[in-house]
């Protein structure tokens, strides 16, 4: 790409938004891409303003994305959404193929493209959470807290499973819920950003092929 073309990230929370703008965004500034980001609009109470952050159900998230849609000077809409507690009523998620992690992901990922049925429309959900890049800069972190016991820790966890983004995503084992076992002062829209952030995204990318796949497809602008 040679001029700058709109892309805009729809995202769970705070932590992705940090993540978009720290990381994400200026490197696909350099491909050509002028990055918009925004946080799922939850529900409203009243005449007060609507709440944001975490896809609680899949109206919330479609109507975001058809609203964005509307914006014909937008390029792409893509999304950072955790697959970890994706809501059940989504597509694709009752009729989830057998098999590993990614063919799973990537089957509600097809469905949720084609419900919306804009070609302008990029779904990604993060396997399983962001939390698992946060796994893969376990060095990082571990230089932030001043404590390579904690790297150790999560590099083993992480050997384990296979990978980042095979850590699994049960209720007491995700990404998050190990961070905080080990580090219960983690704080996620801060440290994790942080550690992403000094791994850079060729480490993230090395370990995480899911995230890396989504990646290559903005590069090309397909």
């Amino acid at each position: 790409m040679v001029t700058s073309t709109r892309l805009h990230l729809l995202v769970e929370g705070q932590t992705e938004e940090t993540i978009v703008n720290t990381t994400l965004a200026p490197y696909l500034a350099t491909l050509g891409w002028y990055v918009g980001c925004s946080i799922i609009k939850t529900r409203r109470l009243g005449s007060e303003p609507a709440r944001r952050g975490g896809a609680t159900c899949w109206a919330h998230i479609a109507r975001d994305l058809r609203l964005l849609l509307r914006d014909s000077s937008i390029a792409v809409v893509t999304t950072l959404l955790d697959y970890y507690a994706f809501p059940s009523d989504a597509p694709g998620m009752a009729d989830r193929p057998g098999g590993d992690a990614i063919a799973k992901v990537e089957h509600v990922e097809r469905a949720m493209a084609a419900a919306i049925g804009d070609p302008r429309f990029l779904p990604n959900l993060v396997l399983h959470e962001t939390e698992a890049w946060v796994l893969a800069a376990h060095d990082q972190l571990g230089s932030l807290y001043g404590e390579a016991s904690l790297a150790r820790k999560l590099k083993r966890e992480v050997d384990t499973a296979g990978g980042p983004e095979l850590v699994n995503d049960g209720p007491s084992t995700a990404p998050s819920k190990r961070l905080l076992r080990h580090r219960p002062d983690y704080v996620k829209t801060l440290h994790g950003p942080l550690a992403i952030d000094d791994l850079g995204l060729p480490g993230l990318r090395a370990q995480c092929p899911h995230l890396d796949q989504w990646l290559a497809r903005l590069e090309t602008g397909s």
